[in-house]
């Protein structure tokens, strides 16, 4: 019979969802700052817009550096001795909701990067990126 995996080995195997959320906000954040280099200074609309993607981009940073702290603590956790846990309040219905709700997360998120990357990609064909072939970095 297979060993059931340990809560600590599940949080160190969840770890890198929370991980690579961190990335894709951090990599926002370098789109927003790339940006604000082709703002207008003297034009009162892009010294608004300026405003607001330099503090967006710092929130991102902010935010991407709490998202890798929790994944590497997630990670850390992989070792962590398997406590005893009550089967009734496991096996409860607050705890099949909880998971389904992120299930249904986990489906929501992936339809809309499904939607974004194709979109993503026809631009990035579109700006001639260098050594991009059209089918994905």
């Amino acid at each position: 019979m297979a060993e059931q995996p340990t809560c600590g080995q599940g949080l160190a195997e969840n770890s890198t969802l929370i991980a690579k959320l961190g990335a894709l906000t951090d990599a926002m954040a370098d789109n927003l700052e790339v940006h604000l280099r082709a703002l207008d200074p003297g034009d009162e609309s892009a010294k608004r817009e300026h405003a607001i993607y330099r503090r967006l981009a710092e929130e991102q940073r902010r935010a991407a550096a709490g998202l890798a702290t929790i994944a590497r603590e997630m990670a850390a956790a992989h070792d962590l001795p398997m406590g005893r846990h009550d089967m009734r309040a496991m096996t409860s219905p607050a705890v099949g909701q909880a998971f389904q709700g992120f299930v249904t997360a986990e489906r929501d998120l992936l339809a809309l990067l499904q939607r974004r990357l194709e979109g993503d990609l026809r631009m990035l064909a579109q700006m001639g990126a260098p050594g991009f072939d059209g089918r994905g970095p």
